[in-house]
């Protein structure tokens, strides 16, 4: 039964596509050409045969043995052992009788005897521990409260900024400050007085010496400053009165001005004297430097340092060795990263197994009754003498037991208590000597010293126990006294409440009689009761009190009567007509510690905290009767043994045998012999005050009554063995009441006559006879009397009996046993007696043992659980014993059933309690019997047969557990009993037995794989079971067998399996992988060839020559040979690695197994050491091939708080492509759109807005606005790039196969849940191996595996960056709140268990800190290696290698993430390092990572940590120090442009870098020039001055944009200004033109940004054509937009120095610039680019990539042709937009521009943008929308308002220009000139007649052409044409001829639109139009007054319309259908009518 064979089911139904959805398929293969194959589904994965361990461990001893760390490889010896455990009990003694064991002689007894005296035997697992989840590791995961606190500037407050006067300021210098009024700089226009804004100045020094003026709003100059004036850039201070009084202007070096006024003359001239005073001293510095700069060469200390080691100062540790600083790195108390992860902190036991504990006595709710006192009213002293206390006047006896009248019984034995004074006690003679038969039961001696039975006779508190508490439960108390007469009679002093003490003493007198004369005979006199509970939890109710105490009625004793008086008890009105005695009963209830002393249990056997004292009064256990349903029922655990016997009724009123019969007393013996002189066994709990066990008892009389009642109860303890013989004799005596002296003296007073006497055997049939018994009263007791027998016929047999009242049933008694010994079941009583007659030497016949197990099955639940041990010991012996199969199949079904039934009563604790402790294998005598293993096995098989009866073998499966826990006990007593343990694996077993596990494992599979839909239950705990069944045979058997199993039953499962089968799958191995000793069992050691290695012997490498290391033979990869060797994690790791190529939860799951188990490897104490890591991480090695396959589904570089569903949103074309194989990863195009979308989604959701957009700058947000139709992806700026670097390795990819044995790879990425655990597993692997393994594995891999191995370490620096606890919190929230709302899916599985209260954030806060500082530091760890060890790869070309870029990319993400103040210090150190071992990398060559790194670096530098601001800004300052040293102290000019790139870039960026914070890190850097020793006489720190210089005089001209930071166009002016300011700066020029682009595609203004990337293309374009490196230059881009001309004005001058573009930056940029224009929609200009770069790639002979471009063509032309036909392109629409009020737009005012917004933006949204973009800026009191179009005379509006003009316009072309300009896409790019029309007419108005009606055409021309690199283009001139009215009619109808016209020529006729137009044109209610025309123009009286050729062109308009409408009818016609044919018949009879009236009108024949 293999694999193959455990599938019925049909494989093909559960095909699972590989790729998710068909628009993943449609992006994924678009442009292929189809394949016509099927798409594939993953084959299942082949089975690799485990090794033989047994067989290995032994050949390769020597190896293991000189192995340091053997622990690893080898088992110990020690693993497990059998125990036995004392039986803990609560008693001092047994429970057992000394002696029961000799007297007990049915096997019942004897066995359940045994079951209570046996020891508990236990099979310890000495490392049982670690064989759990890794939460139930022995040592707990260290404490959380000890982890470091991190300090991240995200965390900052926001506003929060030093002091912006103190920061970075210089103590001493010149300081002055006030308030001056600030003219508008920058302005093109003349400064004006009203453009003046009053600000307060403050001059300060910084800390290197130069001086900045701050101006401010108010004077908190404590605040960032609005803006500075550097006046390091300032050439003179000089006074300008031309504009405003007491001005004064300074003047800059770039010939620009700031114009400053202040109030007085004073003043004015103080701020002149002191600025200049400040100017002078720079020039006098600057001079001196310049000296310095000039003598340097003649020093002789340069020569000295020219060697080149210039850095030793700076930097020493580089020079020594940058590994010490790496290793003090890796040493240094690192947090280990899975005590971190969330997973790891979630308190999750739900695979923890329960607790099994020893069967042990049950109670339930235990009360403590205390009785204290019954007093009655009626009291006197009783002594003779009357001396002593007042007392009651007579003896009371008082019975306390409990009553549930919910249930209507009686549920706790009875507990006698005597409250009588000492005096009131002496009243009663002590009774005769016979009766009482004194002395205990025949117990122990040792009880006997223990016990005093003076302490036990008077008890006064009892403990109750129930097991169902409720508040229907009372504690009734009967109260009797000594027989006197009637109750009335004897109540009746008592219920006077005249207190006379005559009445007391009468009683009295009396009482004394009746005491001496009948003081053993009691009679009823009152009962009382009370509640317990207050609910059904058991709290007590304290505050209740007893009753009142009630009058007994002679007719209302028995219990039944009790139970309806207590069902009224809460019913005053029924309680108040019962006579009442007047007294009080103290009781009072306690609960019951669990060290209560000093008590007894039902038999009275002492509890272990009992002081053997005779003065401490003892506390009785009294019985519970617990209901007989199994859920309440309790294995027994003690010996018991009691009979309550309970007379009810006697019928005495009919009988004539007796003279006198009225008092009957009844008398109770338990006798064992019916012989004349047999004696009654002394076994009846005696009362208080007498002996503790008598050998009779009597019942309450009842005076004068014939037919007595009792509610007595007599308890009993039975012999341990009964017989035939034992039987309870009533006697019956009439009792004479009557004292009276009258009659005669001499006669002796009779107390007690005889009147009967009944019998009741105990054994019926061998049980204990119960419940309600009515027997015969005989007169006379012969000999022999059990013996009689009635024969019928008035025969009989034995002894003459004379019966009373002809041996009619007179006495009714009923008996309860509560006994541990002896059950009441017939079929339990029948299997144990058919077993005892077997084993005593009768035949076993086969089959009558089977029908005596089938009855088993009708077994009472209740007795099955109570004797559970007992039952289960005798089937488990029967089993091995078996000689039939049937035998042994039924010993189990009945096993099953029993199993069963505790499981469906929730008692399946018991059952593990029994495995674990009371199951004992019998020992195993080879010749007699087999072991239980071995048959249980077999009969399990047999069960689990198809044929077999399924509702066993479903039980069979879902209570496997217990089996299988059978079998490994019973496996481990064989093994250990029998001396197997020492013998070897494969020889401790016979053969028999490994088949017969070998079959079980075989006919499970199908059980589970087939049965999971229909009993999911049962195959779940199946599965479950087997797998623990199988970890544990590792412990006792043949390891590669057990493997086999394994190997077998994985075998089973399938790729494509539903959901279920994998969970079981995976829990199959999360089981397995979880023992204790699984490290062993996957071998860590080398399976090398050849000679032995040891293992860590080895040389470390020599680092700089790149020398492969010894090969240490590892697996890196899941080959068929690891998977053999190391067969678990082997396995395992395949099993994941198909998983993902399955659905998500599927992958969860599979993600979750490895997760934990290696989480668990992490927290284990056995392996704590790194070299253990170190050999565990060699196991799990493959796993870097399985995450590089899945690299492209792993690189998600944003992080959501919410998982995302892939290829769920909406569909977003990008050009990207996979190039070869449809099923290889397409690269990073589409997947930011997903995340971006639902970020906003639910941010939209919860009210808040996306936490993205405020928390990370730069972040892709996605605009959703009004009109902009579709969504946009925000990624287009680095799609293609990105592409290409990975392209170039897709092939080697495709050529590598897949470690799963099929190549197929899915491409759908996966959730970011996954994603970050995949990536925990990568780092602690990472982290754990050894350097050695590591520098093998970048040895054996391919250089695209090494990019993917940096991938997948970047990716790490995304997934767990740190957010800030603003963040966290605000996620917490949102998930909160979208748990209110309900849209959570539940089955969402949250990557933080985020709370939303302070501690929660706080507590997620710092774990996740520390996450992110742990990744940071494992990543540079394994960076720094890599860069130590691959020096020589990483600088190949000049360090401008692929490898390279790769590494860099990681570096610099460390930048580009929050990072902790630790983490990035030593991202300083590592970038310190890789400076100075790859300058060339940055100084020469391409400058893309130089000018990156800056970027990054001045980000740093305007950190909100001090800390951080100082080390990047000597990182910084030692880039240009090392870039200087480079060139040979020549320059660093390549460092310096970088710098000024990246300030510029970092404005733009809108970073609000120009701040204190970064005036402090330049004045760092220029002290550092300053101070540096080694440069003094150079002219480097006068470069860096100047440096600094230059980046503040860009700081101040770019001040504006903060100012404009949310007006995007005037943002985008802005910049332009700047790029066109460096035309002599093409690398600047570049910078402005990207940050642009960025802006554009922030608001979704696809078209501009295109046109960026072209011009940034046509510029490089053109510096390489100059420099002759391409053969065309901007010229070659004019075909796309005519505006490029502006590239061509690049100046070339110093600038150009470091230029470093070259044919590869263009093939990107024209990449990208493709890219561009295809998310735009511009796909005809795609060839016009394409066009520059085929030539190149068909020169380099690239047809990889043409052949991709020539795809992408082939869609770009579809595309084109898809648009055209649906017309569903929008490109655009234009607005005219002027505004108007000098003193607020400044220059802008009067000026009109062209502005084109994005799709149908309409005008109404266009005016509510500007509206509230300019009410924000200026105020919405002050700006006013112009809502005419005409035109505006500034003179005519209010100066003190903003006026804002907005009129929709069209592209205008003439004639000539549509011809040229034939299709959509032409007329929509490269537009100039746009129109709109205002109607008017000559007497003013707007509208008029037809006759009347003008209108003005104005066609305005913009500066450029549109699409341009900006939005808005400023209008260049306008012209106006005026319509008069003739010319209006030809213009509206030649427009409606040319739309009829197009819509019948078009290929596909849109109907709508069509009839549309048409009802339009014909139809008679709105023809008003074109025949309001006709009337007015053409008609005879009018014509005369219009020019004869107006006329004419009119007429010839009006034929084109008849016929174009005649045409359009017919068009029409042809298209509609059945419904619409009314619709048209009625169109052409309008169109008839209109061209008869046209007729008419033309005089001429219109229409058809």
């Amino acid at each position: 039964m293999q694999a193959d064979k455990c599938r019925t089911t049909s494989r093909s139904v559960k095909k699972e596509l590989v790729i998710e959805s068909p628009q993943q398929r449609k992006d994924a293969v678009q442009g292929e050409v189809e394949a016509e194959s099927p798409v594939p589904v993953l084959a299942k994965p082949k089975l690799i045969e485990p090794l033989d361990y047994e067989n290995v461990i032994v050949q390769k001893k020597t190896q293991i043995l000189n192995d340091c760390l053997r622990e690893m490889l080898l088992f110990p010896y020690d693993d497990f052992q059998t125990a036995i455990l004392r039986r803990q009990g609560r008693y001092r003694c047994s429970t057992v009788p000394e002696n029961a064991q000799e007297e007990a002689q049915s096997l019942f007894v004897t066995e359940c005897i045994k079951t209570y005296n046996s020891d508990w035997h236990l099979v310890n697992y000495k490392y049982e521990d670690y064989s759990g989840e890794f939460r139930q590791l022995p040592n707990k995961v260290a404490k959380l409260d000890k982890l470091p606190v991190h300090v991240y500037e995200v965390d900052e407050e926001v506003d929060k900024d030093e002091d912006a006067a103190s920061l970075g300021s210089q103590k001493g210098g010149i300081t002055k400050h006030g308030w001056l009024y600030k003219g508008n700089m920058n302005s093109a226009i003349s400064v004006t007085m009203r453009s003046f804004k009053r600000r307060f100045f403050h001059l300060i020094q910084l800390g290197d010496g130069s001086y900045n003026l701050n101006f401010y709003k108010d004077e908190k100059i404590s605040k960032e400053p609005k803006g500075s004036i550097f006046l390091d850039s300032c050439m003179g201070v000089v006074q300008n009165n031309k504009v405003r009084r007491f001005a004064f202007e300074l003047k800059m070096q770039d010939k620009s001005s700031y114009l400053l006024a202040a109030d007085s003359e004073v003043e004015m001239e103080e701020w002149i004297t002191t600025l200049n005073k400040i100017l002078q001293l720079n020039f006098e510095a600057a001079m001196q430097e310049k000296r310095n700069g000039d003598s340097h060469e003649d020093d002789e200390q340069s020569k000295l340092e020219g060697s080149g080691s210039g850095l030793d100062s700076y930097l020493p540790e580089l020079v020594k060795s940058t590994r010490e600083a790496e290793i003090k790195l890796k040493s240094e108390s690192r947090v280990k990263l899975f005590y971190l992860d969330p997973d790891a902190q979630k308190l999750d036991f739900s695979s923890a197994e329960p607790e099994v504990k020893p069967f042990e006595e049950k109670f339930g709710k235990r009360i403590l009754v205390k009785c204290n006192d019954l007093s009655f009213n009626l009291q006197c002293c009783v002594a003779e003498n009357e001396e002593g206390p007042t007392t009651n006047v007579e003896p009371f006896f008082v019975t306390l037991s409990l009553f549930d009248i919910k249930y209507n019984r009686k549920i706790s034995a009875d507990f006698h208590v005597d409250l009588n004074h000492f005096s009131v006690r002496q009243m009663l003679a002590t009774t005769s000597p016979a009766l009482m038969n004194g002395g205990g039961r025949q117990s122990s001696p040792a009880l006997q010293d223990i016990l005093h039975e003076a302490s036990m006779q008077y008890p006064k508190q009892g403990i109750f126990s129930v097991t169902c508490p409720h508040p229907d439960i009372f504690l009734v108390a009967r109260i009797e006294k000594v027989l006197q007469g009637s109750i009335t009679h004897g109540a009746e002093p008592y219920m006077k409440s005249s207190d006379s003490s005559k009445v007391a003493q009468k009683v009295l007198k009396n009482a004394k009689q009746a005491c001496q004369r009948l003081g053993q005979y009691r009679m009823p006199f009152a009962w009382a009761a009370r509640t317990l509970f207050k609910d059904t939890s058991g709290s007590l109710d304290k505050n209740a009190r007893f009753s009142a105490l009630y009058k007994q009625d002679s007719n209302k004793l028995s219990n039944d009567d009790m139970l309806k008086f207590l069902a009224d008890f809460r019913k005053p009105e029924k309680m108040a007509k019962l006579p009442v005695i007047l007294g009080n009963l103290d009781i009072t209830i306690d609960n019951v510690s669990s060290d209560f002393p000093n008590y007894v249990n039902s038999s009275y056997i002492p509890m272990k905290q009992f002081e053997t004292c005779a003065k401490t009064p003892v506390t009785f256990e009294v019985e519970e009767f617990v209901p007989c349903i199994p859920k309440h029922t309790q294995p027994y655990t003690i010996y018991n043994n009691h009979l309550y016997v309970y007379p009810k009724y006697l019928k005495y009123d009919s009988q004539k045998t007796f003279a006198k019969a009225r008092n009957i007393a009844v008398c109770i013996e338990f006798k064992d012999s019916d012989e004349e002189d047999s004696q009654p066994l002394k076994c009846i709990y005696g009362r208080p005050g007498g002996p503790v066990f008598t050998r009779s008892a009597f019942a309450a009389v009842l005076h004068h009554h014939q037919n007595p009642e009792f509610y007595d109860e007599i308890k009993i303890e039975l012999p341990t063995q009964l017989h035939e013989k034992h039987h309870l004799l009533f006697t019956f005596f009439h009792v004479s009441c009557d004292n009276s002296s009258k009659g005669s003296t001499k006669k002796k007073d009779v107390v007690e006559t005889q009147v009967g006497y009944s019998w009741l055997p105990l054994l019926k049939d061998g049980r204990v006879v119960i419940n309600e018994q009515h027997i015969p009263v005989s007169a006379n007791l012969p000999s022999g009397y059990l013996g009689y027998q009635e024969l019928g016929m008035g025969r009989h047999c034995g002894p003459e009996i004379k019966w009373v009242d002809g041996s009619k049933p007179l006495l009714k008694v009923s008996t309860h046993l509560v006994s541990t010994v002896y059950t009441q079941d017939q079929h339990l009583h029948n299997f144990f007696q058919y077993c005892q007659k077997t084993e005593s030497g009768a035949q076993a016949l086969g089959n009558e043992l089977v029908k005596y197990l089938k009855s088993l099955h009708a077994m009472e639940g209740h007795v099955m659980i109570a004797f559970l041990p007992t039952i289960l010991n005798q089937l488990f012996r029967v089993l091995p014993r078996a000689t039939h199969e049937e035998v042994a199949v039924n010993v189990t079904r009945v096993i099953i059933h029993v199993v069963a039934q505790c499981h469906e009563e929730g008692l399946e604790s018991h059952l593990r309690s029994y495995v674990k402790y009371a199951y004992k294998a019998e020992p195993y005598i080879a010749s007699e019997y087999k072991t239980v293993h071995e048959e249980l096995t077999k009969s399990m098989t047999a069960i689990l047969k198809p044929s077999a009866d399924f509702l066993t073998s479903n039980k069979l499966l879902k209570y496997s557990w217990f089996f299988f826990d059978v079998l490994i006990k019973s496996m481990a007593q064989h093994l250990i009993e029998n001396s197997k343990v020492k013998l070897l694996r494969n020889q401790r077993f016979p053969a028999s037995y490994h088949h017969a596990v070998e079959t079980v494992v075989n006919m499970l599979m199908p059980h589970i794989t087939q049965k999971f839909r229909d009993n999911p239950e049962a195959s779940k705990n199946a599965n479950h079971s087997l797998a623990v069944f199988i970890k544990r045979c590792f412990t006792f058997m043949d390891r590669g067998f057990v493997f086999k199993q394994i190997n077998n039953y994985i075998s089973c499962f399938a790729p494509g399996d539903p959901k279920t089968l994998f969970e079981y799958k995976f829990e199959f191995l999360r089981v397995v992988c979880n023992h204790e000793h699984y490290i062993p069992l996957n071998l860590p050691m080398p399976f090398g060839k050849g000679r032995i290695q040891r293992y860590q012997a080895f040389l470390s490498p020599t680092v700089e020559s790149n020398e492969t290391p010894v090969d240490l033979q590892l697996d890196y990869s899941l080959t068929d040979e690891f998977c053999r060797n190391h067969f678990l994690v082997g396995l395992l790791l395949r099993e994941v690695g198909t998983a993902l190529q399955e659905f998500r939860e599927v992958r969860l799951i599979a993600i979750s197994v490895l997760k934990n188990l290696l989480i668990k490897h992490s927290f284990d104490d056995r392996y704590a050491s790194r070299s253990h890591q170190a050999r565990i991480a060699t196991l799990y090695l493959p796993l870097f091939g399985l995450l590089i396959e899945n690299v492209q589904r792993i690189n998600v570089r944003d992080v959501s708080p919410f998982p995302v569903n892939p290829g769920s949103t909406v569909k977003e074309e990008s050009l990207t492509l996979p190039t070869v194989n449809p099923l290889v990863t397409p690269q990073k195009s589409g997947n930011t759109l997903d995340h971006n979308l639902h970020k906003d989604l639910f941010g939209a959701i919860s009210g808040i807005a996306s936490p993205y957009t405020t928390s990370t700058p730069n972040i892709n947000s996605v605009k959703n606005a009004d009109s902009r139709g579709s969504l946009i992806s925000t990624d287009s700026g680095n799609s293609l790039p990105e592409r290409n670097s990975e392209k170039s390795n897709s092939l080697d990819k495709h050529q590598q196969s897949g470690t799963l044995g099929n190549s197929v790879v899915r491409c759908d990425k996966l959730d970011q849940s996954e994603i970050k655990s995949l990536l925990m597993c990568f780092l602690y692997i990472l982290k754990s191996m050894s350097d050695d393994a590591l520098f093998t594995y970048w040895n054996k891999a391919s250089t695209t595996e090494l990019m993917d191995f940096f991938t997948i370490s970047e990716v790490c620096l995304h997934q767990f960056q740190y957010m800030g606890k603003r963040y966290i919190a605000r996620t917490g929230m949102m998930h909160a709140r979208l748990q209110q709302l309900g849209s959570l899916d539940n089955s969402l599985t949250f990557n933080h268990s985020y709370g939303h209260s302070d501690a929660d954030v706080l507590h997620q806060s710092l774990l996740e800190a520390n996450i992110a500082t742990e990744v940071c530091l494992t990543a540079l760890d394994t960076l720094s290696l890599f860069t130590l060890a691959f020096k020589n790869q990483l600088l190949a070309d000049h360090g401008h290698n692929p490898l390279m870029k790769k590494v860099f990319d990681v570096y610099l993400c460390f930048l580009q993430k929050h990072q902790s103040e630790t983490a990035l210090k030593n991202v300083f150190t590592a970038l310190r390092s890789l400076i100075y071992k790859f300058p060339s990398t940055f100084y020469e060559g391409r400058a893309d990572m130089c000018a990156a790194l800056c970027y990054e670096i001045l980000k740093c530098c305007n950190s909100k940590l001090s800390s951080i601001r100082t080390e990047a800004s000597q990182l910084l300052y030692f880039l240009m120090r090392n870039n200087f040293d480079y060139t040979g102290k020549k320059s660093f000019v390549r460092t310096h442009l970088q710098v000024i790139i990246s300030v510029s870039q970092l404005i733009a960026d809108v970073v609000g870098i120009g701040g204190t914070r970064f005036q402090q890190s330049l004045s760092i850097i220029n002290n550092c020039a300053n101070s540096d020793r080694l440069i003094k006489h150079t002219t480097f720190s006068s470069d860096v001055k100047d440096l600094t210089k230059r980046i503040r005089t860009v700081l101040m001209a770019t001040a504006q944009m903060k100012e404009h930071e949310s007006d995007p166009e005037m943002l985008v002016d802005l910049q332009y200004s700047l790029a066109k300011s460096y035309a002599s700066t093409p690398e600047l020029r570049k910078t402005w033109l990207d940050s642009m682009a960025r802006i554009h595609v922030k608001h979704g203004d696809l078209s501009e940004a295109a046109m960026c990337y072209v011009h940034v293309t046509a510029l490089v374009a053109e510096y390489l054509t100059r420099k002759g490196m391409f053969r065309q230059g901007c010229t070659a881009f004019r075909v796309v937009t005519p505006n490029i001309d502006e590239e061509a004005s690049m100046m070339e001058d110093v600038g150009m120095q470091d230029v470093h573009f070259n044919e590869d930056v263009l093939m990107e940029l024209l990449e990208q610039c493709a890219d561009g224009l295809w998310k735009a929609e511009r796909y005809e200009l795609i060839a016009d680019i394409y066009k520059l770069i085929i030539p190149i790639y068909e020169k380099r002979r690239d047809f990889e990539r043409l052949a991709h471009l020539y795809d992408t063509l082939h869609r770009a032309y579809s595309k084109v042709t898809e648009v055209m036909h649906s017309g569903r392109r929008l490109l655009g629409t234009y607005f005219r937009v002027a505004f108007f009020g000098q003193g607020f737009f400044e220059d802008e005012d009067g000026k009109e521009y062209i502005y084109k917004e994005p799709k149908l933006t309409p005008l109404s949204e266009i005016s509510q943008r500007l509206l509230k973009l300019y009410s924000d800026k200026f105020g919405s009191e002050n700006v006013k929308m112009i809502q005419d179009s005409g035109k505006v005379n500034p003179k005519d509006l209010d100066s003190k308002y903003a006026y804002i003009q907005v009129t929709h316009v069209i592209p205008f072309f003439d004639e000539k220009e549509l011809q040229e300009r034939k299709t959509e896409f032409e007329r929509s790019h490269n537009i100039r000139r746009f129109m709109f029309e205002m109607p008017f007419t000559q007497a003013g108005k707007r509208q008029g007649g037809v006759e009347e009606q003008c209108k003005r055409r104005t066609v305005l021309t913009a500066i450029h052409c549109f699409p341009y690199v900006k939005k808005r283009i400023p209008v260049m001139y306008q012209h106006h044409t005026d319509l008069n009215p003739i010319e209006v009619a030809i213009d509206e109808m030649s427009k409606k001829v040319a739309e009829l016209r197009q819509l019948c020529a078009s290929a596909d006729v849109d109907m709508i639109k069509l009839q549309l137009k048409l009802q339009g044109s014909v139809s008679v209610q709105v023809n008003a139009g074109p025949l309001a025309y006709a009337r007015a123009f053409l008609d005879d009286t009018n014509t005369k007054r219009y020019p004869d050729n107006k006329v004419k062109l009119l007429k010839e308009v009006f034929r084109q319309f008849v016929e174009a409408c005649g045409q359009a009818l017919a068009v029409n016609e042809r298209l509609i259908k059945e419904d619409q044919l009314e619709y048209q018949e009625e169109m052409k009879a309008n169109y008839r009518e209109m061209a008869k009236e046209l007729s008419e009108i033309m005089h001429e024949q219109m229409g058809w």
